[in-house]
């Protein structure tokens, strides 16, 4: 690395520190590695189960089953009769009396409560020193998770070896696990490789309906989740998993979320061995976001739906003590994402989800947002590398079909310079479906893409509609080929500032930022409006008055301040979020860098350090509106942006202190200090023998003398 690029890092990491909200903590766990990779994903067994757990309620039981096809009302009832005699009332009984690896439970229809494992612990179980999650939950190490399995866990499977639990109903629903919100978890399978989860319902906890954590080798296969505070569906630090044909809805967080799958590409370009986790046929919908995945490396998400939530899929480096990190080595295919608009906000603004689980609603569609999340965007990726999103249909979002954005290192809590830029690279974005559905009919989305400018080799389709910035990379047939290739060191200011903003968000404090519209700011309360408002009303001061003061004889000077004027109306009309993915922001730095350009001109006569520097700041504003609205200029590490707004800067000071200091002056009457020696030819001589004085020559008047 360059001297001159390790002082551009430095100093896109000490902004980065500056603008960069707290980290916090999504999904807290005790440390973990991630498995060696030697398994496998388990394939189901169809043979007769070796356990058995029903309800002894006959009556019950037939009219639940009451509805079944023939042969499976038969296999049923055949089912329970030997269930009565030899199975179990409990899931958690059938799951400890498993002694070897194999074993098949199957789980008769039926709702499961789980009554011993319900009551709150005891003993040394409510004793046990571990340290506290932000949440308030203990983070239990394994030794203490198996001590006491129902301090977090209604049904705990830990240590068991190619497991499979099946439901025996003609749909998911017809077998139900229920904590009631008294537990993190419904099901918690924890160093259990080769567990195979099928056919039932888990629902109604203070975490995850289903965790599966450092397993190498797992399926879920046709369950359903719902109505948790954070996540449907979670794995973490695992290998050879499979999620198919599943559902989920109601969760705080996201339905599906392979946190920390093994990082087992790390080091490749876009073509892999394998994938750690693959998920296919399932539906995500009303829930924060559909998908998500801090550390979500090396997935394979294709043929799924993910739509009315905040957000259809998510990936990010932002939480640190995630293995894996950052981020990398997603693929995304032949998925839906469509129509994630839901607000779920307002249930934290008007108190909802300050009230306990039990009584927040969740089974009537209320959701309670645990981080903060950009509503109405298809897919978000903070601080991904390498992934691939292609042939998607993405179509009726009311923010953004792809929202982009780079995340420091320091947020996952590594210090290292090197680090701090390592995120927001060779993003493909390639051959998706904008704006239609699978029937060809129009469903634009408002913006296709929103990114904040950072990283080296994100790409993006040609035929992508409105975005912002306007002009992108685009991507080339082969994967990897990109035209207008840029590598920049951090993203744009306003955008940065945005993000900053937007991200001070706590459930628990119900604090939702002022300013953000993510939160339902509109108009002037927006970020972006009051700052380009700002900015617009500092110029039009200082310009007004320098023109007044210095320029207003010039009809060069007179006619580039009335485009700066129409330019800044247009940058500020360019900030709603109606326009910024237009045309109109670049049009508006255009006119303002003319503007700019042509009172230097000016100025550079009589004043030529300001004049210049005048000149110099037009030509970068120029420079942004090419960047911006034609095409990304490559070879630079910083957008325009960045040298413009601290040029502006010392402008602004510059302008005042030349207004200011001479006063008004009459037009074409140079300033002594400014004509310097020459303003002595213009003074009249003395006259001798009392004879009037002779005026000096007036200089023709040209229309690029300042006066």
């Amino acid at each position: 690395m360059s001297w001159t690029r390790r002082l551009l890092v430095i100093l896109a990491a000490l902004a980065a520190a500056l603008l960069a909200a707290p980290a916090a903590q999504a999904h807290e766990e005790r440390p973990v590695t991630l498995p060696d990779g030697t398994g496998s994903v388990p394939v189901h067994r169809a043979g007769e189960p070796d356990l058995l757990v029903c309800k002894s309620d006959r009556a019950d039981f037939e009219h639940r089953i009451s509805g079944f096809p023939d042969a499976l009302r038969t296999r049923n009832l055949k089912l329970f009769d030997r269930c009565q005699k030899s199975g179990y009332r409990h899931l958690q009984q059938a799951v400890d009396a498993v002694t070897g690896p194999g074993k098949n439970i199957a789980v008769l229809p039926g709702l499961y409560e789980e009554e011993p494992s319900l009551p709150a612990p005891t003993g040394e179980c409510a004793r046990l020193k571990a340290p506290d999650s932000q949440l308030g939950y203990q983070i239990l190490s394994y030794a203490q998770q198996a001590k006491c399995p129902h301090n977090q866990n209604l049904v705990a499977i830990l240590g068991k070896k190619d497991l499979q639990i099946e439901g025996t109903g003609a749909e998911r629903t017809d077998v139900v696990i229920d904590a009631k919100y008294r537990k993190l978890n419904a099901i918690r399978a924890d160093g259990s490789d080769g567990v195979y989860f099928r056919n039932f319902t888990a629902q109604r906890t203070t975490f995850n309906s289903l965790y599966i954590l450092a397993q190498d080798g797992f399926v879920i296969d046709d369950v359903l989740t719902r109505w948790n505070d954070e996540y449907g569906f979670l794995t973490f630090a695992s290998d050879h998993g499979l999620y198919k044909n599943c559902e989920s809805y109601g969760n705080g967080d996201s339905g599906i979320y392979p946190g920390s799958a093994s990082d087992i590409n790390d080091g490749y370009g876009y073509k892999v061995p394998r994938y750690s986790i693959e998920i296919t046929g399932c539906r995500s919908h009303h829930n924060m976001v559909g998908y998500s995945g801090t550390a979500g490396d090396s997935v394979y998400v294709h043929d799924n739906e993910f739509d009315h939530n905040m957000g259809g899929a998510s990936m990010d480096s932002a939480f640190p003590g995630h293995p894996g990190l950052p981020q990398n080595h997603a693929r995304f295919e032949r998925n839906l994402i469509h129509d994630n608009n839901a607000d779920y906000y307002p249930y934290v603004a008007d108190g909802t989800c300050a009230k306990p689980p039990v009584e927040r609603g969740y089974e009537n569609g209320v959701v309670c947002p645990q981080i903060s999340m950009p509503p109405g965007s298809g897919i978000i990726t903070a601080g991904g590398n390498w992934n691939i999103y292609e042939n998607n249909w993405v179509y009726g979002q009311q923010r953004a079909a792809f929202f982009l954005s780079a995340v420091p290192a320091f947020i996952r809590g590594e210090s290292a310079l090197g680090k701090q830029t390592d995120t927001s690279h060779h993003n493909r974005y390639a051959d998706n479906h904008l704006g239609t559905d699978k029937a060809g009919n129009a469903r634009p989305n408002r913006t296709d893409v929103w990114w904040d400018g950072q990283g080296d080799g994100n790409c993006w389709q040609s035929d992508a509609g409105p975005s912002t910035p306007r002009s992108l990379p685009a991507c080339g047939d082969e994967r990897g080929a990109v035209t207008g290739r840029t590598d920049r060191l951090m993203g744009e200011p306003v955008k940065l500032a945005q993000l900053l903003v937007c991200a001070d968000y706590n459930v628990q404090a119900r604090r939702l930022p002022a300013g953000c519209d993510w939160y339902g700011a509109r108009g002037i309360e927006r970020v972006e409006f009051q700052a380009a408002l700002g900015i617009a009303v500092v110029l039009v001061l200082v310009g007004g008055v320098l023109w007044w003061r210095r320029l207003r004889s010039s009809r060069l000077a007179t006619a580039a301040s009335a485009l700066g004027l129409i330019g800044l109306g247009l940058d500020v009309a360019g900030s709603t979020m109606g326009l910024a993915s237009s045309y109109l922001p670049a049009v508006a730095l255009l006119l303002t860098g003319l503007w700019w350009t042509g009172i230097g001109l000016v100025l550079r006569r009589e004043r030529p350090g300001l004049g210049w520097t005048t000149v110099v700041l037009g030509a970068l504003t120029l420079l942004d509106a090419l960047d911006k609205g034609v095409f990304m200029i490559p070879w630079i590490p910083l957008s325009p942006a960045w040298v413009r707004g601290l040029l502006g800067v010392v402008w602004v000071v510059w302008a005042v202190v030349a207004a200011a200091r001479h006063g008004e002056r009459e037009p074409g009457t140079p300033d002594a200090d400014d004509a310097g020696g020459a303003s002595a030819a213009h003074v009249p001589a003395p006259a001798s023998d009392g004879a009037p004085p002779r005026p000096a020559p007036s200089a023709p008047a040209t229309d690029g003398d300042a006066s």
